[in-house]
């Protein structure tokens, strides 16, 4: 079979590596890629990875779907509720950073294999839950191992196919495993709660069979770990603990505010706000100082001052287009992830569908997002990216806007139909065209904390607009129902009909606003990125551009991952 490893484009936008003697060694005893692989080979890594972000995704949507089901069996309160989902967001979206630089610094295979370990036990335990706080943790622990295997992945996929076209629809086939996970997630969650005798519970055995399914296939198609070639390997603890503490508790804020006792002015909401602010801004300050005492050959060195975990400057590649891209991807995921949670709720607790009803009116979604992966491979390297994002942000803002005007005697191919066509173009597009960019502005030593900072902003994005929109659903329900002479339970049970519709689409309305602003931002700030993936074609790749150079670092670290 044909080797494809080194079908790079001559042109192609690759960056330089720091310019000193270390380096230069470095680079010349060692390759900036993994061995050229066969067909066969480049299938299996790529199909393993893309498993592992559908195990990802599919872990918060196949659980949602289940959500009415879990809250009866266990007697969770509504309110409580999207603590189950949230719980693996949080954990999974806070660490990544962190487990990213683990990754680089000693190995993605490691960290791959570690990562679908964890999911596979947790999410089994998960199973076996008996009360509402078992299940909370366990998904938090669950979470951790989807922040191992995702930016594992990415580093992956960016050292082992330079840049190429076979690595521009490597990259689109993982993209595509977010939206194709999300849909595939609420099709299995719909049919197992619906008809295993274990309803559930069964979703998490299925995860946990898919979890040792990833597994194997790391054992199998990934490279050997290298050790890395970096001369200083010493990890950011300081900075790990004020990342992760500070996310955690503006994550638990976020998603806590709204049920709290006095709600937003309850004190510990307040307390963990502010605390969590401080802690990323002195996160940001430590990471900027970590970075000019490494730059600096001649500034002290102690064991005080590894290297970063995160280079602060990362943010100004690409002439500022990457803090962009990374913008837009936060905004395009708060209204993407809104949209399944509300989406089930709607059908079940309002219309009154059962899961495989809910589940059959979601397979739009599965079908568009294959169908968007094969045009996105075929199009990302001729088509300028702002097009692609554009496209993709608004047309996930129209589909929530289809269910905020959406009437509920209505067939379902006016408006559920088309929303759930469209609302996988958001996720199709801008993941692979972000995932790209970040490929190609970070060095190969960066590629899995890079990955692990744009995957960052999609896990908040979610936990954002679900927290967001459910402050918003609340509020109109509460306001409502007031106007109509009802006072509400906690749960909401009483809520009058009208007033449950109204929640649901102001919901709908907030996370179309994310997408629609997601557009705006790459109108204003994308217009000359250009194209972000390869054609194939010798000569037809961009050429490099002075903004888009790593920093040099007088540490010398190799080209090697």
């Amino acid at each position: 079979m044909a080797d494809i490893s080194s079908t790079s484009s001559t042109t192609e936008d690759e960056l330089p590596p720091p310019q000193n003697a270390d380096t230069e060694k470095a680079s010349a005893t060692e390759p900036a890629h993994s061995p050229q692989r066969s067909m066969a080979q480049a299938i299996g890594l790529i199909a393993t990875c893309t498993t592992a972000m559908v195990l990802n995704s599919s872990n918060s949507t196949a659980v949602a779907i289940a959500l009415p089901t879990i809250g009866r069996d266990l007697n969770i309160p509504e309110y409580r509720l999207q603590w189950v989902v949230s719980a693996y967001s949080l954990s999974s979206g806070c660490l990544l950073l962190f487990l990213g630089r683990l990754a680089d610094l000693h190995g993605r295979k490691l960290s791959f294999l570690f990562g679908a370990f964890v999911l596979g036990v947790f999410g089994l335990g998960c199973g076996f839950a008996q009360d509402e706080i078992t299940l909370d943790v366990l998904r938090g622990f669950q979470g951790i191992g989807g922040a191992a295997v995702i930016p594992a992945s990415l580093g992956m996929l960016a050292h082992a196919f330079p840049p190429s076209r076979i690595r521009s629809i490597a990259f689109a086939t993982f993209a595509a495993g977010a939206p194709v996970g999300a849909a595939i997630g609420s099709i299995i969650g719909g049919v197992l709660t619906q008809l295993t005798e274990k309803t559930w519970r069964s979703v998490f055995y299925f995860m946990t069979g898919i979890s040792a399914l990833v597994f194997l296939g790391g054992l199998l198609t990934f490279d050997k770990d290298m050790p890395s070639t970096e001369q200083d390997k010493r990890v950011d603890w300081l900075g790990a603990f004020l990342v992760t503490a500070g996310l955690v508790m503006i994550v638990f804020v976020l998603s806590d505010g709204n049920i709290a006792p006095n709600g937003w002015k309850t004190s510990y909401i307040i307390a963990l706000l502010i605390v969590g602010v401080l802690l990323l801004g002195v996160y940001v300050g430590w990471q900027y100082y970590l970075e000019r005492v490494q730059d600096d050959p001649n500034a002290p060195r102690s064991w005080l001052t590894p290297p970063p975990l995160l280079r602060i400057t990362l943010f100004s590649r690409g002439n500022g287009k990457l803090a962009a891209i990374l913008a837009i991807a936060f905004l395009e995921y708060c209204g993407f992830m809104a949209f399944p949670f509300w989406l089930q709720l709607y059908y079940q607790d309002y219309i009154g569908l059962n899961p495989i009803l809910t589940m059959v009116r979601l397979l739009p979604m599965f079908i568009t997002g294959v169908l968007c992966n094969v045009a996105v491979a075929l199009v990302v390297g001729f088509v300028p990216v702002v097009y692609l994002i554009v496209l993709g942000t608004t047309l996930t803002g129209v589909a929530n806007v289809l269910f905020a005007v959406i009437d509920p005697a209505a067939t379902y191919w006016a408006f559920g139909f088309p929303a759930t066509v469209l609302i996988v173009f958001g996720a199709d597009f801008v993941f692979p065209s972000g995932t790209l960019f970040v490929a190609r502005v970070c060095l190969p030593h960066e590629q899995s904390v890079g990955g692990a900072l744009f995957q960052t902003l999609t896990q908040l994005g979610g936990a954002f607009g679900l927290a967001i929109t459910t402050i918003v659903y609340d509020a109109t329900l509460k306001r409502v129902s007031l106007q109509d002479g009802v006072v509400i339970n906690v749960n909401g049970t009483n809520a009058p009909a009208p007033a449950q519709l109204r929640a649901y689409k102001d919901a709908f309305f907030t996370a179309s606003a994310f997408n629609f602003l997601g557009a705006l931002l790459a109108i204003v700030f994308l217009r000359t990125a250009g194209v972000v993936g390869d054609s194939g074609k010798s000569g037809d790749g961009d050429p490099p551009e002075p903004e888009e150079k790593a920093p040099v670092r007088s540490e010398s670290p190799s080209l090697v991952p």
